[in-house]
């Protein structure tokens, strides 16, 4: 990425700031490239480009439905011709093996635009309803306007998407602001976006950190805010949103609990569990890091959770062999390892892992951890980790395993473990959480996806995630 430009308005311009982001490979700690850090000057750019390009009057908020599918789709093809590229971009910036990156990063975003591009050409933007004696009311579907897309650093396309793809639908502008950690893939989006005719100012791509997501998230220009990151960030874009009486979705963190029933299969299911919970190296929000398992089985649940954590593939990122790579940053790494510290001086039983491991002296390596016999009100059950360490806590009856599951300041995912599909959904229902696996986990891209306490508001996906972008007038004629 050139450190000098950024894509506004449809064009690469000169940034106005001459501050820089400097990416480094998570596997070896060598420089990846360089990328602008985005000044008030680029986001004032950035949204009066997006605003121009949604106010005017043959703009792409007044395009046919249909049309801008086709251009969906065509931005689809755009991204899926750059698929290997991107997947190994974002493997090297933050860590993802490069498997798990081809499967998300490199498949979703293109995904997400059919399914709304398919949503956007059935939409009907007005309809006819009444409950009144007389008269009829015109209910008209409008874009929201200007989106502020805020992203975090762990699955940065596919999260990019999920804002992406509705705000496109709906007829919306967007701002993206990716992560410092992971900016160097934005500029394969940018170039998909010129070749597949989206019109200049409805992407425009600024990066940066806080300073610049908060000057974006409050930039009178901004109709509508679409934030993912920490919930300790969250809460603060939802107090400025707040302030400014602006509409926001926010997909937070969590530490969500897997609840293992007396007659669970582990072995049986033995990937699935893997990618339930361990997942991009553990830095995933729904991540079912927090093992719940019945007493009765509850040393056969510690023995099966440390097998599957010391005998994962642990190396480079871009490793096809590579099963948990390093962390994306050296910051992150000292962190994860500080809650390790933090977990044996209150008493928790290490199992496996928990250090740099031998031999990967480069790269923010951390060794899948597993900590036995936590109490559920320890920090490292409460806490979003972020890394790659679960813990096991033993229950005594099922209505103890939903409360335990329950007993968390998040709500955003959780998974439940059984032979019987049919009584873990009943068990699943139990749980305070936006959304439940069975014997696995994924979000479901026709399907809300969202948190409930500190995990976020709204959703995203699905029917629901388009609705998100879009606000409602009724004209009542009598």
């Amino acid at each position: 990425m050139d450190p000098n430009h950024l894509f506004i308005g449809g064009r690469w311009v000169h940034a106005s700031g001459d501050r820089v982001i400097n990416v480094a490979s998570a596997s070896t700690g060598d420089h990846l490239g360089a990328a602008p850090d985005g000044s008030p000057g680029d986001v004032d750019r950035a949204v009066g480009a997006a605003r121009a390009a949604f106010d005017a009057p043959t703009g792409w908020a007044s395009w046919d439905p249909a049309r801008r599918a086709a251009a969906m789709i065509r931005l689809a093809d755009a991204l899926d011709a750059r698929r290997e590229a991107t997947s190994a971009a974002v493997s090297a910036q933050n860590g993802m093996p490069i498997t798990v990156a081809r499967s998300f990063e490199g498949a979703v975003p293109s995904a997400l635009l059919r399914y709304y591009a398919g949503l956007a050409d059935g939409m009907t933007p007005e309809e006819l309803r009444t409950a009144l004696p007389r008269g009829t009311t015109l209910v008209r579907r409008e874009p929201a306007g200007v989106v502020a897309a805020v992203m975090t650093w762990n699955f940065p396309q596919t999260i990019a998407f999920f804002k992406a793809a509705p705000a496109l639908a709906a007829g919306c502008a967007l701002v993206l602001k990716p992560a410092p950690e992971t900016v160097l893939d934005s500029v394969l989006l940018a170039e998909a976006a010129e070749e597949a005719g989206i019109p200049g100012g409805v992407i425009n791509i600024v990066p940066g950190g806080r300073e610049t997501g908060a000057c974006l998230v409050s930039h009178p220009g901004i109709d509508k805010v679409s934030f993912t990151g920490s919930t300790r960030a969250g809460r603060q874009v939802a107090a400025a949103c707040a302030e400014l009486l602006r509409p926001v979705t926010l997909e937070l963190g969590g530490r969500s609990a897997a609840v293992v029933l007396d007659d669970a299969d582990l072995t049986a299911h033995a990937e699935q569990f893997f990618m339930a919970s361990l997942l991009n190296n553990g830095q995933t929000c729904y991540a079912s890091a927090r093992i719940l398992a019945p007493r009765s089985r509850y040393q056969d649940v510690v023995e099966f959770c440390t097998a599957m954590a010391r005998d994962a593939v642990v190396g480079d990122a871009l490793d096809p062999a590579t099963q948990i790579g390093p962390l994306v940053s050296e910051r992150r790494r000292e962190r994860v390892l500080g809650h390790v510290k933090t977990s044996l001086d209150e008493g928790a039983r290490l199992t496996t892992g928990g250090r740099r491991p031998p031999g990967l002296d480069r790269g923010w390596f951390v060794e899948p951890t597993v900590f036995a016999d936590v109490q559920n009100s320890s920090a490292i059950a409460q806490e979003e980790i972020f890394g790659p360490v679960l813990t096991v806590t033993p229950y005594d009856g099922e209505d103890e395993a939903v409360r335990l599951a329950n007993d968390s300041a998040y709500g955003l995912a959780g998974t439940v473990w059984t032979t019987d599909v049919d009584h873990g959904a009943q068990v699943a229902r139990r749980l305070r959480t936006g959304t439940v696996g069975l014997n696995g986990y994924l979000p479901d891209l026709a399907s809300p996806y969202g948190g409930r306490k500190a995990s976020g508001l709204g959703s995203e996906l699905g029917p629901e995630g388009l609705q998100a972008y879009q606000q409602f007038q009724s004209v009542y004629h009598p």
